[in-house]
Order: structure tokens, then C-alpha cells, then sequence
């Protein structure tokens, strides 16, 4: 029986590549716009990092994380959030000494969670997120939401919502808990096993229950902004005005929690609102976390940031009919006939590769028809041939292939009369 890809993962495969090449260029684009530097951290890092950064009540401790043990019985998880590991490494490498602060952060990779594969959610999955950590300013806020949107925008989707929300501070959330246990504890017995596992534990993750989502004390159900205290509501207020003063426009759920337990204050998704596509589909979301820092062991740092799923982008994408500027055909192909031509034409390959241009010939020692042929499947915008006439010459003949017009080109000349053709020119 031949191998099988593991369920839940994916081949990408060229013609798609290309995709993912060309959103990861525009997003490491708009990040140095931003200010944003990358960091990349193991795609692997201890068990117990997951468990006090993400929070041991989470589905995603709780069911979907893949944990293992190494040779030397240490517990290790492959990561499924971006957030821990980099404020881990904030931590572990002193950042919070910089002198450059808050200190701006971007990574791009995979990540890994044990869920029930469906269209756009995968088990290995590409996250693209940021991070700033050192500031507590609503702008920071304002800036990071903005970062997010510019991205989606920038790739041309137009079907998108923004929601926010506020979580408050200790007090806040600590009120809203007592109130959120009295209306549940009564009727705790018609959710489901994971709603009443959280009641006592994190009965705002109730709120974020996808089987009971509908049931009539989800509706009813008190609203954290109505146990926000001075501080919080201010705070709230601050970055609504900033996205105003932005020109980015939001709704506000007071039902958003997210899924993990580090968020308080901000928290915000970015949706489709495609029909067809799932309309409400969750591409983007993030918040802030100013006891993440302190609960691996740093010291007292206030943080927030998002990710964002690149396949769900790029579905989404697709839904609305958007496609990439993406270019995969070649500058030239060269053609060669007899051995002679052929060694010329392998120096000549070798040349105009250097030059900065996409060029490639035939290694399956094929006719001058099929290696034509080749060259047109490929897109190649020009082909130069090379036989007894051109090497007698020192000329290639060169075609457009676009146009077809043929031109002689001495051997020396090729490389810059084809980047000027095709505008590689420096």
C-alpha cells in the first residue's frame, strides 16, 4: 500500500506555493512598515510552558495539544499557539532589558493541534502573528488591530468584520465570574460536560461553548462590560476612539472571550462575512495579556498581539474570487541543438541565472519542437535557440513568445537585452 499523507495535514504543491510565498512577502512587508521584527522560536518546547502561558482549563491543553516524552523522559508538546514560546523567549533572552521599547515582534510557522479536520482547519497549520510586549498604552491597541487589518486588506479581501471586546482587568473579570457562576450554576445541567466542567474553573469559557452556543442562557447571559470598573471602561473607551481616529470600523460582542486564559482587556476577532464561505468564520483574533509575562517567570510586562491562520486566508480569499499577483513563468528557455549547442547553452543558463533572471533548458535531450513546447508550458516569455547557424555566429536567436518576433542576440548582449525586455533591470 503506498504512503498516505497524515489526516489533517496538506501538501503544497507548486502553482500554490507561490500563494503562500506571496502573502508571507507582503506580510513580513507591512510588519517592517510597522516596525515589527521577526522572531522564531522551536516548533517544540516543554509541556509545562503550555500549560501555565495557555491555561490548563483551555480546549487546547485540555484535548488538542501533541505531547510527548523524549529519551531523557522530559514532557515536550509541539506548539499549537505562537504566544507562549515567544514570550517564553522574551523572557529567557532578558528582552525587557532592551533599550528599544515596547519590544515588536512577528513569526510565521506551523503549529499543531489534535482537532477534527474540516475546510481550512488542518492539524499542522501556518499561524502568522505579532506580538508587543512592554506597553500598556490603548494605542499599542489600536496599532495592532490596524496591523491586522492593513494585512487583509493589502491581500484584497473585502468581505471582512472587525469585533471587539473588552475582558477588563483582575477585578472586573473577578466580578463578572461570580455573576456568570449565579446565572449558570442553577441550569449548569442542560450544557454540555465541558461547560459544566468550567463552571467552577473558568466560567467565562462557557461563553465560548461552540455546542451550546444557542441555548437561551448564552443570550442571557451577563455582560462583562456591565461589571467593567473605571479603569477598564476608560481603558475600552481609549481604544474604541483610537480606531476611530483610525477610520476602522468595529461592532462590539461582549460575548467575545477567545479560547485562551491569558487574554484581559482587548480582545478582537476578524470574520468573513462571505456568504457561503461562513458567514461569522473567525479568520484572525488576538487581545491582550498583561499577566502572560509574569506567570513563566518574567517579570511584570503588559502584551498583546493576534495570529492568524494562513490557510483560512487564503480560502477566504478564494471564496471571494480574489487572486494573488503571482507570476510563475520563466524569462527565458533555451533551446539547444547537437552537443555543442548544448554545452553553450548550459554555460549560457548558468549566465543568465546570475543576471537575476528565471531561465531554464531541457535536460531530457528532446527535439527542437518538444523542447519548444516545453518552453511555452513552462511561460516562458522568451526562448533563445542555439544551433551549427548561432554558434558559427556567436548570436542566439531569440523569440518573443508573446508576440513572435525573432531577433539574433550576441551571447555576450543576452543577459542584458532579456532583463530589459522583461524589466529585471536594475
Amino acid at each position: 500500500m503506498p504512503f498516505q499523507i497524515p489526516r489533517g495535514t496538506q501538501d503544497l504543491l507548486p502553482g500554490e506555493t507561490e500563494k503562500w510565498q506571496h502573502v508571507e512577502q507582503v506580510v513580513r512587508s507591512l510588519c517592517g512598515r510597522y516596525g515589527y521584527e521577526e522572531i522564531r522560536t522551536p516548533i517544540f518546547e516543554h509541556t509545562e510552558l503550555f500549560l501555565r502561558g495557555v491555561g490548563d482549563t483551555t480546549d487546547i491543553v485540555q484535548k488538542e495539544m501533541y505531547t510527548f516524552e523524549d529519551k531523557g523522559g522530559r514532557a515536550l508538546t509541539l506548539r499549537p499557539e505562537g504566544t507562549a514560546p515567544v514570550a517564553r523567549a522574551f523572557v529567557e533572552h532578558k528582552l525587557y532589558g532592551s533599550p528599544n521599547q515596547p519590544v515588536k515582534l512577528y513569526y510565521t510557522g506551523p503549529m499543531f493541534r489534535y482537532e477534527r479536520p474540516e475546510s481550512g482547519r488542518f492539524r499542522q497549520f501556518v499561524q502568522f502573528g505579532v506580538e508587543v510586549l512592554g506597553s500598556s498604552d490603548p494605542a499599542v491597541d489600536a496599532e495592532v488591530i490596524a496591523l491586522a487589518m492593513h494585512i487583509y486588506n493589502e491581500l484584497g479581501l473585502q468581505h471582512i468584520r472587525l469585533v471587539i471586546n473588552s475582558l477588563g482587568d483582575l477585578d472586573s473579570r473577578r466580578a463578572h465570574r461570580e455573576a456568570l457562576v449565579r446565572h449558570f450554576e442553577s441550569r449548569i445541567h442542560e450544557l454540555c460536560e465541558d461547560c459544566q466542567a468550567r463552571l467552577q474553573t473558568n466560567p467565562l469559557r462557557i461563553l465560548d461553548c461552540k455546542k451550546d452556543r444557542g441555548h437561551e442562557l448564552m443570550a442571557t447571559a451577563p455582560s462583562i462590560l456591565d461589571y467593567l470598573n473605571d479603569e477598564s471602561r476608560a481603558y475600552f473607551e481609549k481604544v474604541k476612539h483610537y480606531l476611530a481616529v483610525l477610520d476602522i470600523p468595529f461592532v462590539i460582542d461582549s460575548r467575545l472571550v477567545r479560547g485562551l486564559d491569558y487574554y484581559n482587556h482587548t480582545t478582537f476577532e476578524i470574520m468573513s462575512d462571505l456568504e457561503g464561505f461562513g458567514a461569522g468564520a473567525t479568520l484572525c483574533g488576538g487581545g491582550r495579556y498583561n499577566g502572560l509575562v509574569q506567570e513563566i517567570g518574567g517579570p511584570e510586562t503588559p502584551g498583546i498581539g493576534f495570529a492568524l491562520s494562513i490557510e483560512r486566508l487564503l480560502a477566504a480569499l478564494e471564496a471571494e474570487g480574489g487572486e494573488l499577483p503571482v507570476r510563475r513563468g520563466l524569462d527565458c528557455y533555451v533551446v539547444a541543438v547537437g552537443e555543442q549547442a548544448k554545452t553553450e547553452a548550459v554555460r549560457l543558463v548558468y549566465e543568465l541565472r546570475r543576471a537575476g533572471l528565471r531561465v531554464d533548458q531541457d535536460y531530457l535531450g528532446r527535439k527542437m519542437k518538444a523542447q519548444l513546447k516545453a518552453a511555452d508550458r513552462l511561460g516562458a516569455s522568451f526562448v533563445a535557440m542555439i544551433g551549427d547557424e548561432e554558434l558559427e555566429s556567436g548570436a542566439a536567436t531569440v523569440k518573443d513568445m508573446a508576440s513572435g518576433e525573432q531577433m539574433k542576440v550576441p551571447f555576450g548582449e543576452l543577459a542584458h537585452v532579456l532583463a530589459k525586455r522583461t524589466g529585471r533591470e536594475e
